[in-house]
């Protein structure tokens, strides 16, 4: 793995050099506990003692735990080779992923049901824990913005990322734009081909080189239309965006492992959904309201006519 030096003041002043894995900083903040000032000793122990707690937690919410000011804890932070305190929250985060994922690698055709069911859900949520550390707010924010005043949508996707795509497609005409999700490559062609100015085009690949998929937001760019880029990683689809959303995940090749990236860009597909829904008029919403009423209706007459 990735390595980098720490630092960490001793009793003389100096600060003797660390080394230890980067994606494992709970191993890092343990191992340098003797080193610490007593002061960012606490705020050592009080993160090791609840690490999920502390990473739900602001700068303050912290520094009252641990009994320390605020400054200490940034002081913390950086004597632990973070570069500050939203750089410890996204460090130890990749290090509770790392954690669960070592978990979830020692599943076998010997667990038992209930164990299955425990790793898998430990490494979903610590890859979503993950994904969320790395995300960037401003990227879903220039997306959010584009399709606010998009005349229609179009998601590409292939395979697993093809499914991601149909969710989007089934949710966006609910916010009042019209969209499509085409699944065959000659068919993506096609569509981005009669995209134009004011169309927004959404691709999304986990690995970013999937060719039918580039070439279709490529040819969509071309033709004017605003391309987002959905992806795990700085890959070839990016260069054919306008907007870069990089969400990055724990996908492996494992036997046994799901399929996290497939869930993690349909999170970053909810939260673009929902925001430009909250981002619309007064009558749009009343409108979306009256429909989740008719929706509700419907199942509930069907319920009453099954009983019956």
């Amino acid at each position: 793995g990735r390595r980098c030096i720490l630092s960490v003041e001793s009793a003389s002043g100096e600060r003797p050099s660390v080394s230890a894995v980067d994606d494992n900083l709970l191993e890092v903040i343990a191992r340098s506990l003797p080193e610490l000032r007593k002061s960012e000793r606490r705020v050592a122990e009080a993160l090791l003692k609840d690490p999920e707690l502390v990473l739900t937690m602001t700068l303050a919410e912290l520094s009252k735990l641990a009994g320390v000011s605020e400054p200490t804890v940034i002081r913390f932070s950086m004597a632990i080779g973070c570069e500050g305190f939203r750089d410890l929250r996204v460090k130890l985060a990749r290090s509770l992923a790392f954690a669960r994922t070592t978990s979830h690698a020692a599943i076998s055709e010997d667990d038992d049901l209930a164990g299955l069911i425990g790793k898998m859900f430990d490494f979903n949520l610590s890859n979503l824990t993950w994904a969320r550390a790395r995300l960037d707010p401003d990227a879903i924010g220039a997306a959010v913005a584009a399709m606010l005043t998009a005349r229609k949508i179009e998601f590409f996707g292939y395979g697993a990322s093809g499914v991601v795509a149909m969710d989007a497609q089934q949710k966006f005409p609910l916010f009042g734009v019209p969209c499509g999700a085409p699944l065959d490559g000659h068919q993506m062609v096609m569509t981005a081909a009669m995209m134009r100015p004011g169309d927004v085009a959404v691709a999304i690949s986990n690995t970013g080189e999937t060719p039918a998929v580039i070439t279709a937001i490529q040819t969509a760019r071309e033709r004017g239309a605003t391309t987002v880029g959905i992806t795990g990683s700085a890959s070839p689809l990016l260069e054919h965006c306008d907007v870069a959303v990089v969400v990055e995940t724990l996908e492996t090749t494992d036997l046994y492992t799901p399929t996290v990236s497939r869930l993690s860009a349909m999170v970053v597909i909810d939260i673009l959904s929902t925001a430009v829904s909250l981002a619309r008029d007064d009558p749009h919403r009343k409108r979306f309201a009256d429909m989740k009423a008719l929706l509700a209706s419907i199942r509930s007459a069907r319920r009453v006519q099954e009983d019956s």
